[in-house]
């Protein structure tokens, strides 16, 4: 019975393995035609280095850290702008429907670079963003619209009967929502939202545009140092890789969690 069940693990290990050893087979034949040198024993002094007795983070670890800060604080964002969004197409107001709109169509339609580009040249000197706070504003902008149609979708799949239901035991609207309404929004929209989560982290790159010393910043700046371009993009791309899969697996397990309790209410 184990047997069976460790089978395909071992199998999709196999094939991951197989899978790796040729895409090194491949880039090691490539480098060497090209007459390219590895050096990946200079790679981890870019990672951390140990000084005075500690381990201290070098520079693509620090740009790991402006990453998660510009991600985390978007995220919060994100959320609130999609939530807000979607009652707001959601709702009786005229008015409300078409801010609600034309904000959903105007974002998706337009390329994140050109909306970057208009809140770090035009807009945001105009109202006084540093390049920090233009970068939280672009990507909360830009992905609070995709989110906002996934609350919409989430919340239409809610009956009604549930906000009737609310209604009748005497909760106002903000517990409707908040006790009600919310934890079952959650509980259906988390993988996409998940989805929207590693995008966003994904799209902060392109913050790099402004300056920002975010993880793809300091690969770039280190590949112009260093010359290594193989080496450094693929230690980015690396780390990329994992905190993406991080986050999913992370959703994966407040999924399960969450969901199991919800059910057994």
């Amino acid at each position: 019975m184990m047997v069976n069940i460790l089978k395909p693990v071992f199998s999709a290990i196999f094939q991951i393995f197989l899978l790796a050893a040729g895409l090194w087979w491949l880039l090691d034949s490539g480098a060497k035609t090209m007459g390219y040198q590895w050096q990946w024993d200079r790679v981890p002094d870019y990672i951390a280095f140990y000084e005075e007795g500690e381990w201290w983070p070098a520079e693509l670890i620090e740009g790991l850290f402006v990453t998660i800060k510009i991600s985390l604080i978007s995220l919060l964002f994100t959320l609130v702008i999609g939530l807000t969004t979607a009652l707001l197409k959601l709702s009786n107001s005229v008015v409300g429907r078409a801010l609600a709109t034309g904000y959903i169509e105007l974002i998706r339609n337009t390329p994140l670079l050109v909306q970057i580009y208009l809140l770090y040249f035009v807009f945001g000197p105009v109202i006084g963003l540093d390049r920090f706070a233009t970068a939280v504003l672009a990507l909360s902008l830009f992905q609070g619209a995709y989110t906002a149609e996934i609350f919409r979708g989430g919340l239409n799949s809610i009956s009604k009967g549930q906000f009737e239901a609310a209604k009748s035991l005497g909760l106002n609207p903000f517990h409707t929502y908040y006790d009600v309404i919310l934890p079952q929004l959650l509980q259906r929209t988390l993988p996409p939202l998940t989805n929207e989560v590693v995008s966003l982290v994904k799209n902060s790159s392109i913050v790099s545009v402004m300056a920002i010393f975010d993880l793809t910043t300091e690969g770039r700046n280190i590949v112009a140092e260093t010359a290594m371009p193989f080496e450094i993009w693929f230690t980015v791309a690396a780390i990329y890789l994992l905190l993406t899969l991080s986050l999913s697996a992370l959703s994966a397990l407040l999924e399960h969690k969450l969901g199991a309790s919800w059910r057994t209410q």
